[in-house]
């Protein structure tokens, strides 16, 4: 073979030495044939959070093999590595490729058997577990693909090992299959089949009283680690061997094939069905007829892509192994139309093997869509198990989980409830004491259930969401890869909003991929474009939103207008117009039921829509009748919470910066210290989306006071970080606001703000034409603080100019004027301009005594980074360096984190301090 999977990967002649490039051959070869996309093995390679330079390392580990492959010249024979678009197609030989020769000789094996040939069936069999050399797959890194095939394999592997095992039981090895037995047992602890086989061995060479140990070893160990009894078929078996059944002896079967010597048969007949699992449930005249196990599990979903890690999370969960005990119940939960039931279905299809007697879905709800009762769930149940239950619920709780215990008893079953709606609902089932397990699918997860390992659907990623839309839209979708990623981008990656898009560009055969995302653009209409034949998005998105209690659906709307994609508790109970405790435990309830996400970031928890919900949930609250006054409402609370949340962090980033207080707007229901907390910085950066959202929404309602209170509460921010777009937008808003609601004074402060935006901007003649209009309405109303202000500007503009004397006549009339005023954060403004208009002089004692006068203003008006920079300014003035000029020294701090650089023309920039 010069490839193996079923073992450590290898490839002959030269295996590549590295982890990587083995993992990609690997990941290529359980896949031959098909065209692997690039990005399924960049997530197989490097998992959710590849480098930058994934693709091109990708290509070099392709070229690597392709090299190793071309190594003997049988590339074109054997195995060639293809570049196909979306990514690459391994073609490798079968009769070179140990894994389809198992599979063919599996199948081959399996059929020889089903015609009673077991010594052509034991040869094939063995010939098919010779190829194996260790555990599938190993030897490299696995992601979740690998590790699903490895799971597979391995199960395979045990599959054909116990279909050997039985044609050997059938042909009178008996003797030979003891020591195997024993060992396999005791590698394999729970694995009822393999103890069974050996009981029969083990009876058949006369070691009746060690059958019976092996019982009694296989029945502790299933109940110290799951707490479950043997099944039924090894309880008969164990009876059997007590009372010496006479069945249990081998007899040569009648009409088989394969008995002869040269087989290397010495006879046949294991009592029992034919199937491994009923190896020994026979009686002395041949194989007992047994019903097949229960199964009410519809086909998997055709056209199911993706969810490769929930996958790989589920069947973990459900099969154990690597330290992990199986687990009883898996809770799926998600939205509605997010793919829980087609999730859960292929979950147990791929689990099967390990519920032998049986896999039953039972639907939570009506036709109407409205929930079963605890009773009716319970009789449905029954009816699925048994054949003497009446289609009438039962209303005693304690008698239908009695009856649910007895129909289920000592059976391994697995049971797919789908669609809960609370855990009361599904109790009585869960307590029936099926020595199997649950699949649990329902929008809400149910979170009091012991032993529960909970699973959350939500959207799927973008590379699925693009390879669910070519599964399902076929060759149109292909040929506008473009279009295809827009529409799943609109869709939000929502399963069930990707099929219907599907099926609209297949129900029209003239609408290309590019019309049907332009349709979609429009988030009025969206949710009518995702209806087709009998899907419905909104129908389905509305059945969460239904089932609410009013105030939840209250919630649900007006959070619609939240301003940022997330949010906080805070901005909830603004826009609710309740407590913040209140609001919380409202969001809670619409997180439980699907309607809001919470995201964390191990801190501060955010909530925020997915997109086609917050679509719902604007059009439901449009649809009111008094949707523009609750719009209004909403949006004026909202701002109010803004505008005393970013005073509050605009007093501890820059105390004394705004010396006009709007205590109008203030909300003192807000604990705003708080909320705020020790990073003013960190909460302007988490709310500068939603502030300046709001500052249009206020505008756009005709809240005019508020716009041009929050756009001032956000202009140190502003400044400190350099958001000049943010700063200019907000402002002309503003400024606007104040002209239509005929405040001067608030468009003197305006003015005055985009007077220093254009000055950090650099643009010197629109810097003064602003400070001066507003230094002109500061004194028409008597606000010398805002007057003193603006001077204070103008002489920053001078000094960048270079004109002296100007600047040091405004900078002290200023001094005089915010001195009478009261004006702290202005005096250390003047003191900083005129030490440097003094150092521009060479007087640098006396800047640094004006310094020092600034610090102390500094520190008294509790500013720190305004006393850190005195300090800056200060070690550098007083610096043996700077007693000997240099081209350097003409680089100076003119305020915290601004510098003017050189002597005849200087300029500003920003060194980008906060």
């Amino acid at each position: 073979m010069r490839f193996r999977v079923l073992g450590p990967v290898s490839l002959s002649p030269r295996t590549p030495s590295a982890a990587k490039p083995r993992a990609l051959l690997a990941t290529l070869l359980v896949q031959a044939g098909e065209v692997v996309p690039v990005h399924s093995l960049i997530d197989e390679l490097w998992g959710t959070e590849p480098p930058r330079t994934a693709t091109t390392t990708l290509q070099v580990y392709v070229s690597q093999l392709r090299k190793v492959l071309a190594g003997d010249g049988s590339a074109g024979r054997a195995g060639e590595l293809l570049t196909r678009a979306p990514g690459y197609l391994l073609t490798v030989s079968d009769q070179e490729f140990d894994l389809p020769c198992f599979e063919r000789l599996r199948t081959e094996g399996r059929t020889a058997y089903q015609e009673g040939d077991f010594g052509r069936a034991s040869r094939l069999l063995h010939e098919a577990l010779a190829l194996w050399t260790g555990q599938a797959l190993s030897g490299i890194p696995h992601g979740v693909r690998l590790e699903s095939a490895a799971i597979r394999l391995d199960e395979l592997r045990m599959e054909v090992l116990e279909q050997r095992i039985v044609a050997d039981l059938r042909l009178g090895r008996h003797q030979e299959l003891a020591g195997e037995l024993l060992a396999l047992a005791n590698e394999h602890p729970l694995r009822e089949t393999l103890h069974g086989h050996l009981m029969v061995a083990l009876y058949r060479t006369g070691r009746g009283s060690d059958a019976l140990r092996v019982y009694g070893r296989l029945r502790h160990s299933l109940v110290e680690e799951l707490g479950v009894e043997p099944g039924p078929g090894m309880s008969r078996l164990h009876e059997r061997v007590l009372r010496r059944d006479p069945s249990l002896d081998w007899q040569p079967p009648r009409n088989a094939r394969g008995t002869n010597p040269d087989e290397g048969g010495r006879g046949a007949g294991t009592p029992g069905s034919q199937g491994a699992a009923r190896s020994a449930t026979g009686t002395a005249d041949g194989p007992r007829p047994v019903p097949a196990p229960p199964s009410t599990l519809p086909a998997p979903p055709p056209g199911f892509v993706g969810r490769h890690e929930e996958l790989a999370y589920g069947e973990r969960a459900l099969r154990g192994g690597a330290g992990r005990q199986p687990v009883r119940i898996l809770a799926v939960s998600g939205p509605a139309g997010v793919g829980k039931t087609a999730l859960a279905l292929q979950l147990a299809h791929r689990t099967a093997d390990l519920f032998p007697d049986g896999q039953l879905l039972i639907g939570l709800r009506g036709p109407d869509g409205r929930p079963l009762s605890s009773s009716q769930a319970g009789a449905a149940l029954l009816r699925r198990l048994t054949d003497d239950v009446s289609g009438s619920p039962l209303t005693d709780p304690e008698e239908l989980t009695d009856r649910l215990r007895r129909a289920v008893h000592g059976r391994r079953m697995l049971l797919v409830l789908d669609d809960a709606a609370s855990e009361h609902q599904i109790r009585p089932l869960l307590q029936s004491g099926a020595a199997g397990a649950v699949i649990l699918t329902g929008r809400r997860p149910v979170a009091a259930l012991d032993g529960a390992q909970h699973l959350r659907l939500d959207a799927v990623r973008p590379q699925e969401a693009v390879e669910l839309l070519l599964a399902a839209g076929g060759e149109r979708m292909a040929q506008d890869p473009v279009a295809v990623a827009e529409i799943a981008r609109l869709c939000g990656c929502f399963p069930l909003a990707l099929r219907v898009a599907a099926a609209a560009l297949t129900a029209r055969p003239h609408t290309t991929p590019a019309a049907l995302a332009g349709r979609l653009h429009d988030e009025r209409t969206r949710l009518g474009v995702l209806r087709e034949g009998g899907l419905d998005l909104r129908a389905t998105l509305l059945t969460g939103y239904q089932e609410a209690g009013p105030p939840v659906r209250r919630a649900f709307r007006l959070l619609s207008l939240a301003p940022a994609l997330d949010f906080t508790g805070w901005t909830a109970a603004a826009l609710l117009g309740t407590g913040q405790a209140e609001a919380e435990e409202t969001t809670e309830e619409l997180v439980r039921a699907q309607l809001l996400e919470a995201r964390t970031d191990g801190q501060a928890v955010r909530y925020g829509f997915h997109s086609l919900l917050r679509v719902l949930a604007t059009e439901l609250r449009e649809a009111e009748p008094d949707g523009a006054r609750t719009r209004r409402d909403a949006v004026e609370r909202l701002g109010r919470a803004y505008v005393t949340l970013a005073g509050c962090a605009d007093r501890q980033l820059a105390p004394g910066r705004a010396w006009r207080a709007y205590a109008d707007a203030a909300d003192p229901s807000l604990d705003a210290p708080a909320i705020v907390g020790a990073s003013p910085l960190g909460w302007f950066r988490e709310e500068a989306t939603g502030l300046v959202e709001t500052v249009r929404r206020t505008h756009a309602e005709g809240l005019w006071p508020l716009v041009w209170q929050l756009a001032g509460s956000a202009a140190g921010y502003f400044h400190a970080r350099a958001a000049w777009e943010e700063w200019e937008e907000t402002h002309e808003l503003a400024l606007d606001a104040a002209r239509r609601a005929g405040s001067v004074e608030a468009e003197a402060a305006i003015q005055y703000s985009l007077g220093d935006l254009a000055w950090q901007r650099r643009e010197a003649a629109r810097a003064l034409r602003c400070y001066t209009a507003a230094q002109h309405t500061f004194e028409l109303v008597r606000d010398r603080v805002g007057a003193a202000r603006c001077r204070i500007g103008v002489a920053d503009v001078l000094l960048g100019q270079n004109l002296l004397e100007p600047a040091a006549r405004r900078y002290g009339r200023a001094l005089a004027l915010c001195s009478a005023g009261g004006d702290l954060r202005g005096e250390v403004a003047a003191l900083n301009g005129l030490a440097l208009v003094n150092l521009r002089r060479g007087r640098a004692e006396t800047a640094v005594r004006q310094l020092a006068q600034c610090g102390r203003a500094a520190e008294q008006l509790g500013d720190r980074r305004w006393t850190e920079y005195v300090r800056r300014a200060t070690a550098r003035l007083t610096a043996d360096a700077l007693r000997r000029p240099s081209p350097a020294a003409n680089a100076v701090e003119v305020r915290p984190g601004m510098w003017l650089i050189g002597t005849a023309t200087p300029t500003l920039t920003s060194a980008g301090a906060a």
